[in-house]
């Protein structure tokens, strides 16, 4: 019997996002709120994250998201360049509740400028309850195929939200 454990936490293991390159093609200019919430899912995810390609040995990986033909598109290679894998995966899942989470989001920067507080904490509870959905409903569909946590996946919704524009 041997006294080591495996290791269950990614970041441990030193399987983790070290870089995010979002296709610059996949995104439109946003609203100033929006291109904010973007940048802080960046630098979010690459601070904490928990990434992991199932079959793939642990390593720094870097994530190249894009959207192309109404697909969601994961291409991940590790920090020295390494194809690991690619997913394609289909926006249709993700499609409603991505419209959902644009007009939450509307309102709730709406509110901020002319609503009292507790609407705008009302409005910001639905927004992070849609988030959350959205988040479960991504997590879903990387099952099998790469392995996050809930905070890694609510960052990576933030950065498909970002990408609908186009996409």
């Amino acid at each position: 019997m041997s006294d080591t454990q495996p290791e269950t936490n990614s970041q441990s293991a030193g399987s983790r996002l070290v870089d995010i390159v979002l296709d610059e093609a996949s995104i439109a200019r946003s609203t100033p709120e929006v291109e904010h919430d973007r940048a802080v899912a960046i630098y979010d995810l690459i601070e904490e994250n928990s990434f992991q390609p199932v079959g793939h040995p642990p390593a720094k990986y870097v994530l190249d998201l894009a959207v192309v033909e109404k697909k969601l598109v994961f291409r991940i290679r590790t920090d020295d360049e390494r194809e690991v894998v690619t997913h394609v995966l289909s926006l249709s899942p993700l499609r409603k509740i991505v419209k959902d989470y644009d007009l939450i989001c509307e309102s709730y920067y709406e509110a901020i400028r002319h609503a009292t507080p507790s609407q705008i904490e009302a409005i910001d509870m639905g927004r992070r309850g849609v988030h959350n959905e959205g988040s479960v409903i991504l997590m879903e569909r990387l099952e099998g195929k790469i392995a996050v946590d809930m905070q890694t996946a609510r960052r990576l919704f933030t950065l498909v939200y970002a990408l609908h524009w186009k996409g």
